[in-house]
């Protein structure tokens, strides 16, 4: 697409505040036109964040966070989209990574300072974690305002701080707070240049244990008496929020954890709380919805891709049969980046699937959690999200795929349609 930003005639991105909302991330560029003919037919009361990108998806596909807002405000404006939206600069480590997504007009920012939490800090015994505290002592000067403190989040539901739980706080995320804190003060002076307002998302559910109700409250305190305009945080949930499939674990558990979470979330903000990984999670959206009473956001991203390689399989068999070769023949090296559980021994070859619509249900479908199959039957699913950039990449495979959803841009928008309305149904039930 060659239109430039200020040539496209659609209004600019905004703040959405704590109105729920959902991200639809589009790594492609031609998603948008379907994200909106689903938010219109069961988004009533979401908001859409149709710009959403992390620097990662953007290296992995050759895009830029300028390409991404163009693309994004040229599906708008095809579809006659006037209501308001906002553009997510997704997972932001850097104050480069800022620099570049305020020049390209993004309202909402991501800030992900994952690279700073101790990853180990669950399993550490009482010598060692004492250990480590000590040497981050004087890096969280807010430690005695918690321990020994009981606080009720909401009837019925207390939060007891004591020595352990606020010092592995401290050493998991105490370094990740400052980060956040440093980065996010840079990224509201930067749009305080431009006189543009912004909002900020902390990211802290890429790790590899859950977020405490404990650590969730003095993380969010911490941001909150900032200043800072946060309006959403993401924890780690329990249970397992793989990608390209629904939730793995109890969902009666997961339901009381997000209570507790929107507890702190309501207290403390209010803020929104979100939920990354949630492309296809749609078991938990009604959980969420009620949890925190309709005061959420959620992100997806990979679902629109594999909802385009549908589109390959509808019109060219024969090459989303060599997209699926290519995605086994790279899924060892492009998963390392991923918590996932697909192998390659778990799902079929295409050379052992001959009919076609058999190699479409292998690798597209069986993704929900269904109790009475305990579970999910085949993860072809994940193969093809964790080899994504691989293939958009590829100089044969990459084209063919751009290629067949520029020429059946309407079966593009309605695969994305129906996929999307599920979504949305199930984030609207309570």
């Amino acid at each position: 697409m060659s239109e430039s930003i200020s040539s496209v005639g659609i209004d600019v991105p905004k703040v959405l505040g704590l109105t729920p909302s959902i991200g639809f991330g589009d790594r492609l560029g031609m998603a948008t036109q379907g994200h909106v003919a689903a938010l219109k037919e069961a988004g009533a009361g979401i908001k859409g964040i149709f710009a959403q990108q992390s620097i990662r998806e953007m290296a992995r596909t050759s895009r830029s966070a300028e390409t991404v807002m163009r693309d994004a405000q040229v599906g708008l404006k095809k579809e006659g989209f006037v209501d308001v939206w906002g553009a997510d600069a997704d997972h932001l480590k850097t104050k480069e990574d800022v620099d570049l997504t305020v020049a390209a007009g993004f309202v909402f920012f991501t800030i992900d300072p994952s690279d700073h939490v101790d990853q180990k800090a669950d399993h550490y015994v009482e010598e060692e974690l004492t250990s480590r505290f000590e040497i981050i002592r004087d890096e969280v000067p807010w430690i005695e305002a918690y321990v020994d403190k009981s606080i009720e989040i909401c009837e019925g539901m207390d939060i007891t701080f004591d020595d352990e739980s606020v010092m592995r706080a401290a050493v998991k995320y105490g370094r990740a707070i400052n980060v956040a804190l440093e980065l996010g003060q840079y990224i509201v002076e930067q749009n305080k240049k431009i006189g543009r307002a912004c909002e900020l998302e902390i990211s802290v559910d890429e790790t590899d244990q859950p977020t405490t109700w404990v650590e969730h409250y003095i993380v969010a305190e911490q941001l909150m008496n900032s200043g800072l305009p946060v309006v959403s945080l993401a924890p780690r949930f329990i249970g397992e929020l793989e990608k390209g499939v629904d939730y793995k674990g109890d969902l009666a558990a997961l339901e009381e954890s997000m209570r507790g979470h929107a507890a702190i979330a309501k207290r403390l903000g209010p803020y929104k709380l979100s939920l990354h990984s949630g492309s296809d999670k749609i078991s938990i959206y009604p959980l969420l919805n009620r949890a925190t009473e309709g005061v959420f956001h959620v992100k997806t991203a990979g679902t629109s891709f594999l909802e385009a390689l549908r589109v390959v399989a509808i019109h060219s068999p024969s090459d989303f049969r060599r997209i699926v070769r290519f995605a086994r023949d790279h899924y060892e090296r492009d998963r390392a980046t991923y918590h996932v559980s697909a192998t390659l021994r778990g799902v079929r070859p295409a050379d052992e699937i001959s009919d076609n619509h058999e190699l479409v249900s292998e690798y597209l479908e069986h993704w929900e959690n269904v109790p009475e199959l305990k579970g999910f039957t085949k993860p072809g699913r994940q193969i093809l999200h964790c080899t994504f950039g691989s293939i958009l990449t590829d100089s044969d495979l990459g084209s063919v795929v751009k290629q067949l959803l520029a020429e059946h841009q309407g079966t593009y928008r309605e695969v994305l349609r129906e996929h999307f309305v599920r979504h949305l149904e199930a984030l609207n039930q309570s």
